[in-house]
């Protein structure tokens, strides 16, 4: 292995504990909500955040590991970094950007300058080595950091979120560049985003985090498949809901009743989590339905109705903090308004129970 991290950081309210190892030339994606500890674990593994336990090994050296007292600095870890708005030096041009990595660590600067120039023309930035940062585009900034994190010629490269900052007209553009780029990179690449998009097309392997733990890893396509949280179902735009499973029928904690139309393959009865697709589910208007409709929006063909919980008062407001997502074509939508109370039945073929979490 390449990378092996087990990253420790207890930090205020964060407690964060996760593992995980990346091979040469793969590219992997942590992915999760905001606050989960995405950005600590490439921090800490940049000796930019102290680790508490565990430890960091890259190409076979170790850069930390609290338990035997190594702590290599940040410049000693041959480690590349780019940030999520680049964090270029706003008072240097593209040229001395790029030089900056390598004069941190000591080259001289015409040799540092000479380097920088050969990493510009590889990304094209050639015609762009005079300007400063505020001149430039957005994609010339991601590709000036890049240059930045690979001229010190590092071990293992990380990046924060590099396209978060970038408009949609840009981030198509880029996000081709950057896996291009990638791939000329041999050492082991760890990705934080928190777009399955940017996974999906960047990324061999996912590692999901959530709350400081790893709940999740695999292919962006074998995840979205078969979600094992909330997030990850809500991310991908599937249905995962706890609950107990019985002979015809599924009752969410929530207690919203799910009729199955047969049987769910691989299924038992008691405590589980079923997921299934909007589109597998039928919601009916009905006086002595469990669910009620939260809102309804008209997408492509079709209504989306967000389902939730009936009230147990004389409120129409939803009672659950999670909706259920159902597509309704548009010739069987009449009726559906908020607050409307309904029935909700899945096709048993399409939906798939996965361990209750």
């Amino acid at each position: 292995m390449s990378l092996h991290a087990h990253v420790v950081v207890r930090l205020g309210t964060l407690d964060l504990d996760v593992e995980f190892e990346v091979e040469d030339g793969e590219t992997i994606a942590l992915l999760g909500p905001n606050a989960a500890g995405k950005s600590t674990t490439v921090r800490a593994i940049a000796g930019l955040v102290p680790l508490s336990g565990g430890e960091i090994v890259s190409a076979g050296r170790v850069l930390e590991c609290p338990g035997s007292g190594v702590s290599l600095a940040p410049e000693e870890r041959r480690v590349g970094l780019v940030f999520q708005h680049g964090a270029l030096v706003e008072h240097l041009d593209a040229l001395e950007n790029v030089a900056f990595g390598l004069r941190a660590r000591g080259t001289g600067r015409s040799a540092a300058r000479d380097a920088a120039r050969v990493w510009l023309e590889r990304f094209e930035l050639a015609e762009a080595a005079g300007l400063l940062p505020g001149q430039m585009s957005g994609g010339q900034r991601q590709r000036v950091a890049l240059a930045r994190a690979l001229v010190i010629e590092p071990d293992l490269l990380l990046l924060d979120e590099p396209l978060s900052a970038l408009d949609a007209g840009t981030v198509g553009r880029v996000r081709r560049d950057l896996r291009l780029h990638l791939a000329t990179f041999a050492g082991p690449r760890v990705l934080v985003t928190h777009d399955p998009v940017d996974a999906y097309a960047l990324a061999d392997r996912v590692i999901v985090i959530e709350q400081g733990r790893v709940v999740q890893t695999g292919s962006m396509t074998d995840v979205a498949a078969a979600p094992r949280s909330r997030y990850v179902s809500e991310l991908v735009g599937l249905n995962l809901i706890d609950g107990t499973l019985g002979e015809a029928a599924f009752v969410s904690d929530d207690g919203i009743t799910v009729r199955l139309d047969g049987t769910i393959a691989g299924s038992a009865p008691g405590r589980s989590s079923i997921v299934f697709a909007p589109r597998a589910a039928r919601v009916a208007r009905s006086d002595d339905g469990t669910a009620e409709v939260a809102d309804v929006e008209l997408a492509a063909g079709h209504f989306r109705v967000r389902l939730a919980a009936r009230a147990s008062g004389p409120s129409t407001a939803p009672t659950a903090d999670r909706w259920l997502l159902v597509e309704v074509p548009l010739e069987a939508g009449e009726g559906l308004q908020p607050g409307t109370p309904c029935r909700v039945s899945v096709d048993a073929a399409a939906a798939s129970i996965v361990p209750w979490i």
